[in-house]
């Protein structure tokens, strides 16, 4: 490319402050950030009030805790995430459509909450109505989450990012400890109505919201909506690394954030100071960071915000390490700590989710940003069992310490596919074959097989941790690692079918990610040209 054409380009493109500004006057950024709005109301019923709820009229502690199984939908939301990729509502386009069916299920099965809102006795009607809001919501999710991919341009992702979370965060407050306070005033009946009312304006933003300039053509079948999202990715450039970056690159967040309150507990700080650090300065500090991270996502450029912020979030547990040196409570020290923790924690969610979007083809949003996000979250779930077995191990103030050591394999990841000074990288993704395609019964026998491991694995892992727990409260009985293992298959609580589920989900995605690498890598499957964007450069070039 000519000397003159560069010059052309650059002449031509808008400068980053202007970009921001572009990007934030956007009707499609505002159209996603409001939606956004939308998706914390019902997380905020489901986490925070209806547990606290069904606690105060004295429902029994184990219903309750039952109860909060309704949270699954959203962790489980890649297994339908599909459907929505292939299928096409008939009116408002297939993402709009979706959020539309998603939110009138929000509207009327939240209303229906609003009839047993009284009534201790009804506490399994009330448990089967969460259950169904949460697999609206995650429905709802799914939907917008494909309509950020879709409808966003990139100079508007950074920014759209962080207005999103700051009206998430604002519909769960609203939704989870503004509704337990209002609620003890008025009534839980009047509370859950014009909860259900929020959701009409909703509707008419998903109505008027801009469909996508460009308008991916869905999957022809079932089949290509569930394969071709695992084989889209995985024709990517260093796709494998770039997956184990997304499982790590905030795992010393995850570790460092997981036991904050029974850190506070043992330093002798009091309920105020406590309340005042995770439900203000915390909340605040979150929506904060993620507004700053994403506005300086765009800035930046993706790769140099990654390496910047990444770093930022591992050196911010070093406040905390202080607080456990302290001895005694030191009120400004500790709010300080958490302050500048919550901040760097948003700035790194903010850059982070800008690489999902990137990574998420167009074509199968759905599916893929689903996975994705899904991937992201285990480590927070993985994160409390261990802390708490370090914490009893090592003390606290070395585990902050091994905190800022995990997160350093998130940041040798992230320099092999965005190395040093890479303000935008590129993600490639192959449309031809490569090698010798594998026979189907050896890519289907290759699954089956990683399957059965992985459950193995699952199973093993999940055993471990029961019989860590129960060596912990009861050391006298000594280590027994066969009866959790076989409790598993033999589950007798709504708690222990969910455990052996996830166990065979995961053994499940284990095989199907393996059948796709297999295929991504020899060409046995691959993305005709019309269904994938054409090859870029290698990452970092």
């Amino acid at each position: 490319m000519s000397e003159a054409v560069k010059s052309g380009e650059r002449a031509e493109r808008p400068g980053t402050w202007a970009s921001l500004a572009r990007a934030m006057a956007s009707w499609r950024t505002a159209a996603v950030t409001l939606l956004s709005f939308s998706s914390g109301l019902p997380l905020g019923l489901v986490w925070i009030a209806i547990p606290d709820w069904l606690r105060s009229i004295g429902v029994d502690i184990r219903v309750v805790g039952l109860i909060t199984l309704a949270q699954a939908p959203w962790t489980f939301k890649f297994l339908w995430s599909p459907l929505m990729d292939r299928y096409v509502p008939p009116f408002w386009g297939r993402r709009r459509g979706w959020m539309a069916v998603a939110q009138v299920a929000l509207f009327i099965t939240t209303l229906m909450l609003a009839g047993v809102g009284e009534h201790p006795q009804t506490a399994w009607v009330v448990g089967a109505l969460a259950m169904a809001v949460a697999f609206a919501a995650a429905t709802q999710d799914i939907a917008i989450d494909a309509y950020a991919v879709e409808v966003l341009r990139r100079d508007e992702q950074g920014v759209a990012v962080g207005a999103r979370v700051a009206l998430y965060r604002a519909a769960m407050f609203i939704a989870g400890s503004a509704a337990i306070t209002l609620a003890g005033r008025v009534s839980w009946k009047a509370v859950v109505i014009g909860l259900a009312v929020l959701f009409l304006p909703m509707i008419i933003v998903t109505r008027f919201a801009p469909e996508p300039e460009e308008k991916p053509i869905p999957p022809t079948s079932l089949k290509d909506a569930v394969w071709y999202p695992f084989v889209g990715f995985l024709s990517r450039h260093r796709a494998l690394e770039i997956l184990a970056f997304v499982f790590l690159y905030k795992l010393a967040d995850n570790l460092g954030g997981t036991l904050l309150r029974p850190f506070l507990v043992d330093m002798g700080y009091s309920d105020l100071h406590r309340g005042v650090a995770l439900g203000t300065l915390g909340l605040v500090g979150t929506i904060a960071g993620t507004l700053i991270g994403g506005a300086w996502t765009t800035v930046l450029g993706l790769g140099r915000a990654l390496w910047v912020f990444g770093v930022i979030q591992i050196v911010s547990n070093l406040g905390y390490v202080l607080v456990a040196r302290a001895g005694e409570p030191n009120v400004w020290l500790m709010y300080s700590a958490i302050g500048f923790e919550q901040v760097t924690q948003g700035l790194g969610t903010g850059a982070f989710s800008v690489l999902l979007m990137r990574l998420t083809q167009k074509r199968f949003s759905a599916t893929q940003f689903a996975l994705l996000s899904s991937l992201f979250s285990i480590p927070r779930v993985l994160a409390g069992p261990i802390a708490g077995f370090m914490v009893y191990s090592i003390g606290w103030e070395a585990f902050f310490w091994f905190t800022m050591v995990g997160g350093i394999p998130g940041l040798l990841l992230l320099a092999r596919f965005v190395p040093l000074g890479v303000r935008d990288p590129n993600f490639e993704v192959q449309t031809r074959p490569t090698a010798q395609p594998v026979s189907r019964s050896v890519l289907w026998g290759s699954a089956t097989f990683a399957a059965v491991v992985g459950m193995g694995v699952g199973a093993a892992t999940s055993a471990l941790l029961t019989a860590l727990q129960n060596f912990r409260k009861a050391p006298a009985q000594g280590f027994d690692y066969g009866t959790p293992f076989a409790q598993l298959f033999q589950p007798a609580s709504v708690t222990d079918w969910v455990t052996l589920a996830s166990i065979v989900v995961l053994g499940l995605v284990v095989g199907m990610l393996t059948a796709a690498v297999l295929a991504a890598r020899s060409g046995a499957f691959y993305l005709p040209e019309q269904e994938a964007p054409p090859a870029s450069s290698p990452a970092g070039s």
